[in-house]
């Protein structure tokens, strides 16, 4: 049910941006339009300005007509802001820091979900060697996404004599260790039920309390099996075995940095999509904004090549997470592992091997639209 209670439909914001975002989201939305009409729902769209498309039309990268509109919605549909046109605006003002960071503020969007996958045909792609990923990979990174140092006080910089000082707090309670540790565990229940938390707790005390809080919620999830890996490590064994990693979870910094280290090694931003929840509903389902990995790729932006897989892959994580729809969750993402079973490929993941056709943005969202129908 929407948010609006009018009828039986859904309601969503959708925020292209900037660069290569509107192009990449009308092919979403098309894949959207047909998988709406194959299972017998509906989904109003309300599109919003946002990032550097935003300050060039009002001034400012999150009007709050924009906001205004995302309170109403079931979920929020973000394709990505920024760009060189605005990187001398003040810090604050610019599209990333002026968007962002608010909309995950406003909405309490605290648990960050990035799958890192590789499917088996596109290994080719990634920087691992064929014998170590014989079958690709499939991880979930679930990354605490509102505390720890990116927003610990106090943090700032002060004169000391001649020398200059700068300090960040990394801060976490029991509370916000907690809930991560919860959307982990419940997404691990629908995966493989293996779950290894990410820390530094022979360093950090923040850590120590986060593997105290994450044994804890795990007696509430017997069948999951736990391990606990430093963050040093973690990061050497995704390079030295990334199949052997399931779910992860980890807080904000570490999965920071880790999740770029997971999308590297898939071989293409382009085919990662993204989804940052906050609390749940009546029904169990969660308020979230879904978006690519990547970012807006002003290099080549209008040019038609960019991948809109990772859009696409977006708005199947919004039917499964926000909208319920699970049944076409999961023919998106079969869709979409058929097309690239197929051997089309953007220029991204595109090797020049036998059997791969080059596709421009436009080809591969109808052909994700044509495997839907098949």
């Amino acid at each position: 049910m929407s948010k609006t209670g009018e009828g039986d439909g859904y309601r969503i914001a959708v925020l292209a941006g900037d660069g290569i975002g509107p192009e990449v989201m009308i092919q979403a939305l098309g894949v959207l339009d047909v998988v709406c009409g194959k299972f017998g729902f509906k989904v109003e769209r309300e599109r919003c300005l946002v990032g550097g498309a935003a300050i060039d039309a009002v001034g400012c990268p999150l009007p709050e007509d924009t906001v205004t509109s995302c309170e109403g919605a079931d979920a929020i549909l973000f394709g990505s802001v920024g760009g060189p046109k605005w990187e001398g605006l003040p810090a604050d003002e610019q599209p990333e820091r002026g968007a962002l960071l608010p909309l995950r503020k406003r909405f309490g969007l605290f648990a960050n979900l990035r799958p890192g996958v590789c499917m088996r045909e596109l290994r080719g792609a990634s920087p691992v060697k064929d014998e170590l990923i014989p079958n690709g990979f499939d991880i979930l990174c679930v990354r605490e996404l509102t505390g720890g140092i990116y927003f610990g006080e106090p943090k700032g910089r002060r004169d000391e004599g001649d020398d200059v000082v700068a300090f960040d707090t990394m801060v976490y309670s029991r509370g916000e260790i907690e809930r991560i540790c919860r959307v982990a565990f419940t997404a691990a229940m629908g995966r493989s039920k293996r779950l290894v938390s990410v820390d530094k707790a022979n360093v950090l005390q923040t850590s120590v309390l986060w593997r105290e809080v994450c044994i804890e919620v795990g007696r509430d999830f017997p069948e999951v099996e736990l391990t606990h890996m430093y963050v040093d490590n973690a990061a050497m064994q995704l390079l030295r075995r990334p199949d052997s990693f399931d779910v992860m979870v980890t807080g904000n910094l570490f999965g920071d940095i880790l999740s770029d280290e997971m999308a590297m090694l898939s071989g293409s931003l382009g085919m990662l999509p993204s989804a940052s929840l906050g609390g749940k509903n009546d029904q169990g389902l969660y308020f979230g904004m879904y978006e690519p990995s990547g970012g807006s790729a002003p290099d080549i932006a209008g040019k038609g090549v960019a991948n809109p897989l990772a859009q696409i892959l977006s708005v199947a994580m919004l039917l499964r997470y926000s909208l319920g729809e699970v049944e076409a969750a999961a023919a998106v993402e079969a869709a979409v592992s058929a097309v690239i079973a197929s051997g089309m490929r953007t220029k991204d993941i595109y090797t020049g091997s036998e059997g791969e056709t080059l596709a421009t943005t436009a080809d591969m969202g109808q052909a994700v639209i044509t495997a839907l129908d098949l």
